[in-house]
């Protein structure tokens, strides 16, 4: 079965205190929006600490145009997206010695918070040995179920594609895409919960023999489930000056109603029941998000302790969270014959969910 060899992580510059944070909104909303006192108790109650962006908070002061935004995304999602290249091919802490680029064979582009034709995995190309018979395979407008459904189909690639080595490489800059004209209750919601960040992994198929230094994930299989007429869930508005932030409060009950069983019957097919699963590698998109979570699969508070410090430490960032959250658990919770079962959720509304293994 595919297996996850390697992984890293990026942090962007600028590491912002939620309460900073918090006064900055205030700031930026003072007398435009009634009561926005009791709506800036979302920043209080969120669970996060810290944030890190790829702005400075002063850069928000000021307004942007939709061009001006999705130039500086181009830019920065190409420079995030070589670095976490390089450090996962080069990743001590799970490889005895580096990947050269020239060995992948397909890449796996994951963002919504930008938009790039040619999409940002070609800019890359450009910077980093790839091969030019390299395959492409960008992802959009996947938000937050991003990862995972990029980690689901580099699985598929690698079992149509035994020989292969695969990147899925998310990049998410949630700042760039924030409005300081745009009073809705999501935008402050948005506004206390998402930030910066990316991430990149290394699937190989079958017939690779890589040595880890550690055990390795092995994929065993995905699932992914779409709830029709949903758009309004969560998502982007498109706007004359850039992109407007969709996310309805039923988020959590939607959880509990809805994905629970979708989950119950995924492992079921797979002749398992969560009460088996070691790990749960969740993407923490909010911390009534965990909570759903934690109610819907009858999971105790400790099997999210991971996911809620990655909240806690870096927000949400969108797709690159639960790699976030997985780089965690290889580095030191996987142990050979643990189960993991690693799920996220985005516009759609759809889910998707996969199940590890961790092997020699």
């Amino acid at each position: 079965m595919p297996k996850i060899i390697s992984i890293s992580t990026h942090q962007p510059p600028y590491t912002l205190q939620q309460a900073n944070a918090e006064e900055l909104t205030k700031e930026l909303f003072y007398a435009k929006i009634p009561k926005l006192e009791r709506y800036l108790k979302v920043f209080e109650n969120g669970g996060i600490d810290t944030r890190h962006f790829c702005v400075p908070p002063e850069w928000h002061r000021t307004n942007h145009s939709f061009e001006e935004r999705n130039e500086l995304y181009i830019e920065l999602a190409t420079q995030y997206s070589v670095n976490v290249i390089q450090a996962c091919l080069e990743n001590n802490a799970f490889l005895f010695s580096p990947i050269s680029p020239e060995e992948i064979d397909a890449i796996i582009f994951v963002s919504s918070t930008g938009i790039s034709t040619p999409s940002i995995d070609a800019r890359v190309m450009n910077k980093l040995t790839f091969s030019d018979r390299l395959k492409r395979i960008p992802l959009w407008g996947l938000g937050c179920a991003g990862g995972a459904a990029g980690i689901s189909r580099a699985y598929d690639f690698c079992k149509a594609h035994p020989h292969a080595k695969v990147l899925v490489v998310c990049v998410e800059l949630c700042s760039l895409t924030f409005q300081p004209n745009d009073y809705s209750k999501s935008n402050l919601i948005g506004a206390s919960l998402f930030a910066d960040g990316a991430a990149c992994i290394l699937i190989c198929g079958d017939e690779i023999a890589i040595d880890t230094k550690v055990p390795s994930p092995t994929i065993l299989a995905t699932g992914s489930k779409w709830m029709p007429d949903s758009e309004s869930v969560m998502g982007w508005d498109v706007k004359n000056n850039g992109l407007h932030v969709i996310f309805q409060k039923s988020i959590p009950a939607i959880i509990t109603n809805w994905l629970g069983p979708f989950i119950e019957q995924f492992l079921m097919e797979q002749g398992m029941y969560s009460e088996q699963l070691t790990h749960f590698i969740a993407h923490p998109g909010g911390k009534k998000v965990l909570q759903a979570y934690e109610d819907t699969l009858y999971l105790s508070s400790q099997k999210t302790d991971i996911s809620r410090e990655i909240l806690r430490h870096h927000g949400n960032m969108s797709s690159p969270t639960v790699l976030y959250v997985l780089e965690q658990f290889m580095l030191h919770e996987g142990q050979v014959e643990d189960t993991g079962l690693l799920v996220a959720l985005g516009p759609g509304f759809c889910a998707e969910a996969v199940l590890l293994n961790w092997r020699e």
